[in-house]
């Protein structure tokens, strides 16, 4: 059987909550296969996140790999492209760690992409009516440095396919009128995407001869 892992963040930065997990959750209580979905938590530490992330992947020995993120200022769903290996904290973690211009790995590529059909599966979560787009920028916080392990943990695996995804923070997180995403909006854009992610083999970027 096909096994899907998706994870979504804990709360940070005095939030109660985190929109990622939020959508997660839901995903998970919508989902009907006939892939197996195992979902899981991880915090928001540059350590922790990582370790976590690896033992996830140990136990579930999964064929697809989404990562979530939560991001703040914006009304779309970003599917991101790229990880590279920088860490600028703007605020600590959760364990109170702020590495400032140091390298997620040591010695390892300045980037991975991810491996996911991206425009594929941006093109399916704008099909759903929810708001999307392409990012090119993961930023320099906990979600880009988990993107880059989950990029670097699977480079030797080309059969599993694994990226990152940021979703709005919810209404209830911001103030009126400011940016944001209904957490069944967001639910609904992780489910098209990893329809998109099961079923496309050729991305639509592939088949078009470019990376715009």
């Amino acid at each position: 059987m096909t096994r899907i892992l998706v994870t979504g963040f804990g709360p940070f930065d005095g939030q109660t909550v985190n929109a990622s997990s939020l959508a997660v959750e839901q995903l998970a209580a919508r989902w009907t296969g006939p892939e197996e979905l195992v979902v899981r938590e991880l915090p928001v530490s540059f350590r922790g996140a990582r370790q976590q992330l690896r033992v996830a992947i140990a136990e579930t020995e999964p064929d697809l790999v989404v990562c979530v993120g939560e991001a703040g200022s914006t009304s779309a769903v970003g599917v991101e492209r790229v990880a590279v290996n920088v860490i600028d904290a703007r605020i600590p973690d959760v364990d109170g760690s702020a590495p400032v211009d140091v390298p997620v790995i040591a010695g390892a590529p300045a980037a991975f992409f991810s491996t996911l059909p991206v425009k594929a599966c941006a093109a399916a979560v704008r099909d759903a009516g929810v708001p999307v787009e392409v990012s090119n920028t993961a930023g320099l916080y906990v979600c880009n440095a988990t993107f880059y392990a989950l990029q670097h943990l699977l480079a030797a695996r080309p059969g599993v396919r694994s990226g990152f995804v940021h979703v709005p923070r919810t209404p209830a997180q911001v103030d009126p009128g400011a940016p944001a995403m209904e957490v069944d909006d967001a639910a609904t854009a992780l489910h098209a995407l990893l329809r998109a992610a099961l079923s496309t083999t050729t991305d639509l970027r592939e088949s078009a001869g470019t990376l715009a």
